[in-house]
């Protein structure tokens, strides 16, 4: 048993792993940048050290900073959360190297998976349904024109280390493919320094819908169903939904087994998502993060499962508490992503937090490190909070949301809690009946209204 876990990560995520380690006993230590010193997970650690300056770079993502704090406190194992640097192969040996555990999977998965090719080759060659598409990277407009052409327009052009929807353009002809490669091509460089991309059929009004998968690392796993994505802007995710309203038993069993059996074969090790398309009853494999996801708080909600803890258990070498057989869905869970930003353009709204009152009862899970006085810093990401319900059906749990984001209050700054105000009136919301589409639409004629 680890005696002392540090989190290398901030706001919610952070404090959700100290509530983990401190149920399991487990001393946990929180890092901080000097913008973070006074953030409710420096104050809920049992203890805490200040790796660096406001810039992320310099701090949250310093590696030699948070090895050095790891040393210093005598932490044995590393949590890395979401996001910074939790996908981070490079860092996963260096964790490795100096005699730590790294909670999470092993560095060559999260390389094989982090690289988008390399990842589809993989899991089609794991049986996983694949999205049709270029065998490999397209060097050339000349070839990405001619496999426009084969695969059949539209078609969307990826950066392979692309993600968050960064690198990403659809060519609806032959016309609009040399803007769509180019300008892919350039923000893959910018963002993630590669410039290599590859091609894919875009799917007109597909869903987005992720499997939560979970392995011991010695061959075994399982699957927790499915989570429905498909609310998005600009591919960033908005409201999440478990199970998924348009999947079937016979469906969510099927693709689940799919992949529970594929993360076995590897012996990928901790949790993971294996994320889709579904379109007509098909699904089709767009990418694998080999991390715990924002949204997982719903598929605890209707599994009753502790994940974090089950990823620190696992990570210590033990086997999983739970088999297959075990797994059954109680209920329906939605979460929604509570911003700082300003309504309609979406602008961050860092600021001091006057007045801060999370929603409760039957049902209701607030993950955030709000607190009155707070001052939510500008150089972070604009999540402040994550507003989850559970209801014994989907009608259930629609109501609830409603009555739980009219108690919840954040003032001092602007939010998108008025936002998921007006979506739960939409019709399409309501039936459970939108592709990853529908939100930029609704967008577009709603909040300007």
């Amino acid at each position: 048993m680890f005696d002392k876990v540090l989190i290398a990560n901030r706001g919610e995520i952070a404090l959700r792993v100290i509530r983990a380690c401190r149920e399991m006993g487990i001393a946990s230590v929180a890092v901080h940048s000097t913008a973070d010193a006074d953030a409710m997970h420096v104050r809920m650690a049992d203890e805490s050290v200040c790796i660096g300056p406001p810039s992320a770079t310099l701090s949250y993502l310093s590696v030699p900073a948070i090895i050095s704090a790891c040393e210093v406190t005598g932490a044995q194992a590393i949590h890395p959360g979401y996001g910074f640097l939790s996908e981070n192969a490079q860092f996963v040996q260096i964790v490795e190297d100096h005699g730590l555990t790294f909670i999470g999977p092993s560095a060559e998965h999260i390389r094989v998976m982090g690289d988008k090719i390399t990842a589809k080759d993989t899991m089609k060659a794991l049986g996983v349904p694949c999205v049709p598409g270029s065998e490999g990277g397209v060097t050339s407009l000349e070839e990405a024109r001619a496999l426009g052409a084969e695969i059949g327009y539209p078609v969307i052009v990826k950066a392979t280390a692309g993600g968050g929807g960064r690198g990403m353009k659809v060519a609806r002809s032959s016309e609009e493919m040399e803007r769509a490669f180019r300008t892919a091509r350039a923000e893959g460089k910018a963002a993630f320094g590669n410039d290599e991309v590859y091609i894919e059929k875009y799917l007109t009004t597909p869903r987005h819908i992720e499997v939560q998968v979970f392995g011991d690392g010695k061959g075994h796993a399982v699957h927790l169903g499915e989570r429905d994505c498909s609310l998005q802007r600009r591919h960033q995710k908005v409201f999440e939904e478990a199970p998924g309203p348009c999947i079937s038993p016979k469906e969510r069993a099927h693709i689940g087994k799919v992949c529970a059996d594929a993360v076995a074969r590897i012996g990928y090790s901790g949790a993971g998502t294996i994320e889709f398309l579904y379109e007509a009853g098909e699904f089709y494999f767009i990418e694998m993060n080999t991390r715990l996801q924002v949204e997982h708080p719903v598929t605890e909600a209707i599994y009753g499962v502790d994940l974090v803890r089950e990823q620190i258990r696992v990570a210590e070498g033990y086997p999983l508490s739970f088999t297959q057989d075990d797994l059954t869905i109680n209920g329906h869970a939605i979460e929604v992503r509570i911003n700082a930003e300003r309504l309609p353009d979406f602008a961050p709204s860092p600021g001091r937090i006057t007045q801060y009152h999370a929603p409760g009862g039957l049902g209701v899970r607030m993950d955030s490190a709000l607190y009155d006085g707070y001052m939510i810093p500008p150089f972070y990401d604009s999540l402040i909070g994550k507003l989850i319900v559970h209801g014994r059906d989907r009608a259930e749990a629609m109501a609830r949301l409603n009555r739980a984001l009219g108690e919840l209050i954040v003032d001092g700054v602007d939010t998108t809690i008025p936002l998921f105000r007006r979506l739960l009136d939409a019709p399409a919301v309501q039936s459970g009946d939108y592709t990853i589409h529908w939100l930029e639409t609704w967008l577009e004629t709603t909040l300007d209204a």
